[in-house]
């Protein structure tokens, strides 16, 4: 009886577990179901996260290696973590907003815009959460190698100390030109280019 009661059990736990498992792989959205390709620091970068980084610098009209990208931006985090930095929801989100609005956008625009793109909101907005922390993470570190915040003409005069000149500023303005050839003269005009 003993020995039934374990079978039962064992089978009645078995079913529990593959009913659990087929209602997990049910409401599992397909977005979700990449696969781990790295592990930085404890922190997994799956497959989605590199493809939606794709996505991100195909927007950008960047070059660059999606999986090294994420990579920095897991190792950037970390440090910043470490030095105690953290960058709350509220924050990402002000800054969320401001890019919307600087781009002359509603934010349901720039939502739709990170959705169409393959980007995505979360994508987006943890990248604008690396680059505070990153940013801090600098100012940071650059305020311990100096010993406390410094002003500009304290800089210029550190500066100057170690033997570097007074930087000097210059200002271009750009402007687009575009020249018209005719079809005929295409091929011998764009050799001299």
């Amino acid at each position: 009886m003993l020995s039934m009661r374990k079978y039962l059990f064992s089978a009645g736990f078995t079913l529990l577990v593959a009913a659990t498992s087929a209602s997990i792989t049910v409401m599992t959205p397909p977005a979700l179901a990449s696969q781990i390709k790295y592990v930085v620091n404890n922190v997994p970068i799956t497959t989605g996260d590199i493809q939606h980084r794709a996505a991100f610098l195909r927007l950008q009209r960047k070059k660059g290696d999606a999986a090294e990208e994420m990579i920095e931006q897991t190792l950037r985090v970390a440090e910043a973590r470490r030095l105690g930095i953290r960058i709350s929801d509220a924050q990402v989100d002000a800054a969320y907003q401001r890019f919307a609005t600087t781009n002359k956008m509603q934010l349901k625009q720039l939502d739709g815009v990170m959705a169409q793109s393959g980007v995505g909101k979360e994508h987006f907005k943890e990248f604008i959460r690396s680059q505070m922390a990153w940013n801090q993470a600098l100012t940071a570190r650059h305020r311990s190698k100096s010993g406390g915040a410094l002003s500009e003409q304290d800089v210029v005069r550190r500066m100057l100390d170690n033997g570097g000149t007074k930087p000097t500023a210059m200002e271009y303005m750009l402007q687009q030109v575009i020249f018209v050839v005719p079809a005929a003269e295409r091929s011998a005009t764009l050799s001299k280019r």
